[in-house]
């Protein structure tokens, strides 16, 4: 898929946005391009992931679960040392595990073996030199109230972050999930939590758009920010915008690409060519 000039152009038009002006100096970028293996190279081996990444200049890889790359917890000890010396013989960053675990099943077991699941990619991203672990909500269980659900999840992320403290990395919190996507209920999560080495992955959801602006969320999650990911830049969610809110915290990670749809290597290649390119731009604010 090429991105047409029009939608290049809407997305990166000279319009003014949130407070960020032309007259103004735009601040330089501390954080650079990843890459979710969701779901773009979801069927890609890792040798192919890690040769477009060091190509196009892609700087980090998070690698989400199931997928073909096969980074698992239950790689060896010596098939994790192969893995971690391909990343770093590519020069591409491991940043982390894109795990499925979550914590707001009405099943306190349930819960539990998420806690227990998650406890498991934090070793395998301590192993590989990765940073962090992503976990979710995927919304509140029936017959609990919001209150509950954030309090509950909160209660178990202080076990994965324990975890994570031990073993020198950090939990992410994807804003997901129906209910729990909407930036102040993730505030509420965050809140209950209460723990330094959890935080959020920003996830560049409708949701965080009021009257067409993200300044009310970003404001409220801001402070918790430890990953982000992006997705369609010619759509309507506002990445220009993002991109300098991002600056102005002295954001200096990543935003990684998390686009919905899957490619062969061939036309995957291309498709994130054009995305670094596109992203490129939207950075320079």
């Amino acid at each position: 898929m090429s991105f047409s000039r029009r939608s290049f152009l809407a997305a990166t038009g000279a319009a003014t946005l949130a407070g960020v002006t032309r007259a103004e100096t735009p601040k330089a970028s501390k954080f650079e391009l990843g890459l979710v293996t969701y779901n773009v190279v979801q069927s890609w081996d890792l040798p192919a992931i890690l040769k477009v990444c060091q190509a196009h200049g892609i700087a980090a890889v998070e690698c989400r679960t199931t997928h073909k790359h096969g980074v698992e917890p239950k790689l060896t000890a010596d098939e994790r040392k192969t893995v971690k010396q391909q990343f770093a013989d590519a020069g591409v960053k491991f940043w982390g595990s894109g795990s499925i675990c979550e914590f707001h099943a009405a099943d306190k077991s349930v819960v539990a073996k998420n806690v227990e699941d998650c406890k498991e990619f934090v070793q395998l991203v301590a192993d590989l030199g990765g940073k962090g672990v992503k976990v979710r909500p995927n919304g509140v269980a029936k017959g609990m109230t919001v209150e509950a659900a954030c309090n509950q999840i909160g209660e178990a992320l202080k076990l994965c972050g324990k975890a994570a403290a031990d073993a020198g990395i950090e939990i992410w919190v994807e804003v997901h999930g129906p209910v729990t996507a909407i930036p102040k209920n993730m505030k509420a999560i965050m809140d209950a939590c209460g723990h330094k080495s959890v935080g959020v992955t920003w996830n560049s959801n409708p949701t965080d758009l009021v009257d067409g602006s993200i300044a009310e969320g970003f404001e409220l999650l801001a402070p918790h920010i430890k990953s982000c990911h992006i997705n369609d830049l010619t759509g309507k969610y506002p990445y220009r915008d993002l991109f300098q809110r991002l600056k102005a915290i002295g954001y200096d990670r990543y935003t990684m690409c998390e686009v919905g749809k899957s490619y062969d290597v061939e036309t995957g290649t291309q498709f994130l060519k054009e995305y670094k390119a596109m992203w490129s731009e939207l950075v320079k604010g």
